[in-house]
């Protein structure tokens, strides 16, 4: 859970009825910015727009806070100080040179901490070629740099390989109880058996900017290829997390921090050339999509999906490890509970070679036809929380494990309780979107950034254009739609309205497939790398009961990539390429 915990406000709000309009507030534009900004990421393989992710950490006080974001040249991160009531700036904005990504951030009480990756100095021996960037840690005090951790590179686990990150994709928590920051993201190493090949690494730095190597916490090289990190604080190390892989499966890995079996199987998920959906956001995501209720043990995760059918075996993995077809051709919302960081409320997913449904485990917040992506949570405390996504009508998904291009169809903000049931419909935004951490406040509103604009999801970034800004939106949700925080007169209505894969009751079932002719997409062949699997307790998962349900998909192999399908000639390849051999270490 980001952000203060203030448990007198939190404790008394419970989750009682649906969300509306009354409990979403804008504040439109309200940050100038000192520098352009681009707001729009291409996806990996298929160049669809994605949020470039704005940092966002509110102090432990509540008394300030701070939004990172690159600039438009894409080197230089710059960290804006706000007040954590109107949001407008305080103070003068840092500028960390020579930064390639806001790859997460930590407010303190008298500063901040910035995850990122830069190019090492010139003549930095056993550097990476190229300048390609390392991951580093940043702390700021007063405005002045404390100290810089490099967290790859030379001198960190040089006997498992060197590494670096072209694309950091990752997140930074850090832990008052245990001194600690952690950050977790995507390496390829440069040296060692793994060169040329990703995966990721979990990294912890005390307070005073030492580097700590903890056995059982601490990854040199873990999930193969990952595709999408959930990382958040714990009282100790290992803090949660949870990766997306390329092997066919999303892992609570807090045990083992990689794939082992010994791990916990969270979801069968289809996974070809390196991807997995864009499950837990893809690029530039891997933020707020795990969240800790309070001071609880429990969490919520949340991802998007296409459910899971005809489980075969993996037999590059071997045993415990399975493929998996896709239940449906566009994604749905998906949540699983936590009961402390190393367990999953339920049964795992089910590593039964030959199992016709692989998706019986989970629950589902969404089951229509439209395509949802972009998922996050963010608790209000201890019994409530906040799950968002946004939905694409009548979507066209020309990759069988990659992103979905249509209709923008709105953002969609639910309600859930502690056990996991939605409460009431979702809320809808038409001109809200989740584009920075969702944190919750010291009055306890979930707050996050994003850049008001015309979001266009039809095409890819390079046939659109992007347009670069120097202001900042911000939004709340509140529980008790009376926050006192004024709202820019230039924010659009918002409309409760349901979406066409909205849930209306919840009912106890897995994801009904629609018995309709099945729908060919073209696949490539699933690429290599290692994996896990895990204990759990079996429950029934419940889901929701919706307008439409989608079709099944059997999917076919074919041996080149369907560049046929595309909407328009493909883009250069993006910074994070399948590395085409497979990435076991």
């Amino acid at each position: 859970m980001r952000g203060v915990v203030a448990l007198s406000i939190l404790s008394a709000l419970g989750a009682s009825a649906a969300l509306t309009e009354s409990n979403l507030e804008k504040h439109a534009d309200v940050l100038a910015l000192s520098h352009s900004f681009n707001p729009v990421k291409d996806a990996y393989w298929t160049g669809y727009p994605h949020h470039r992710r704005t940092p966002f950490a509110v102090s432990p006080d509540g008394k300030s806070a701070y939004v990172a974001y690159l600039d438009a040249s894409e080197t230089d991160v710059h960290v804006q100080q706000v007040d954590a009531s109107t949001f407008k700036a305080t103070g003068t904005s840092v500028t960390v040179s020579g930064g390639k990504e806001a790859g997460g951030l930590v407010a303190h009480n008298d500063g901040f901490a910035l995850l990122t990756n830069e190019a090492m100095p010139s003549g930095t021996t056993n550097a990476p070629s190229d300048e390609t960037p390392v991951p580093v840690l940043y702390r700021y005090t007063d405005g002045e740099q404390t100290w810089k951790t490099w967290l790859g590179g030379p001198g960190v686990h040089e006997s498992d390989g060197l590494a670096a990150s072209p694309d950091l994709n990752g997140d930074l928590v850090y832990s008052e109880q245990s001194g600690l920051y952690g950050a977790y993201f995507v390496i390829t190493d440069y040296s060692g058996d793994a060169a040329g090949h990703f995966g990721d690494s979990i990294e912890y730095v005390a307070d005073n900017g030492t580097l700590v190597t903890i056995a059982g916490a601490s990854s040199a090289w873990g999930c193969s290829h990952n595709t999408g990190i959930a990382f958040e604080a714990a009282d100790e190390p290992p803090y949660a997390s949870i990766c997306a892989e390329d092997q066919g499966a999303i892992w609570l890995n807090t045990k083992t921090q990689g794939m082992m079996t010994d791990g916990v199987k969270l979801s069968n998920e289809n996974t070809t050339n390196g991807a997995g959906g864009e499950a837990i956001g893809g690029m530039s995501g891997s933020y707020s999509a795990l969240a800790r209720f309070a001071e609880s043990s429990r969490y919520l995760f949340a991802w998007v999906s296409r459910g899971a059918i005809d489980l075969t075996e993996n037999s590059w993995m071997g045993d415990g490890y399975t493929n998996a077809q896709n239940r449906t051709n566009n994604r749905n919302v998906a949540i699983a509970l936590l009961s402390d960081k190393y367990t999953k409320v339920g049964a795992e997913a089910s590593s039964e070679v030959g199992a016709e449904d692989g998706d019986s485990q989970i629950t589902w917040l969404t089951n229509g036809s439209n395509d949802c992506s972009n998922a996050h949570a963010a608790t209000f405390g201890n019994s409530s929380a906040l799950v968002t996504w946004e939905e694409i009508s009548d979507p066209i998904c020309d990759f069988i494990a990659m992103g979905c291009r249509g209709s923008f169809a709105g953002t969609f903000y639910q309600q859930v309780d502690a056990q996991g049931k939605a409460v009431g419909s979702p809320l809808k935004s038409t001109d809200t979107y989740v584009a920075g951490d969702m944190v919750t406040m010291a009055d306890g509103r979930i707050c996050w950034p994003y850049v008001q604009m015309d979001w266009d999801l039809s095409q890819p970034v390079y046939a659109l254009g992007a347009s670069n800004t120097t202001s900042m939106s911000f939004a709340c949700l509140s529980l008790d739609g009376s926050s006192g925080t004024s709202v820019s007169s230039s924010s659009a209505s918002v409309s409760s309205a349901v979406a066409s894969s909205a849930p209306t009751t919840s009912v106890k079932t897995k994801a009904p497939a629609v018995k309709t002719p099945a729908v060919e997409t073209p696949s490539v062949a699933t690429t290599h790398a290692e994996a896990v699997s895990a204990e759990a307790t079996s429950v029934e998962a419940t889901s929701v009961e919706a307008t439409s349900a989608a079709p099944v998909v059997q999917s076919t192999s074919v041996e080149a990539f369907p560049v046929e399908m595309t909407p328009s000639p493909m883009p250069p390849m993006p910074d994070f390429p399948f590395d085409g051999e497979g990435c076991a270490a």
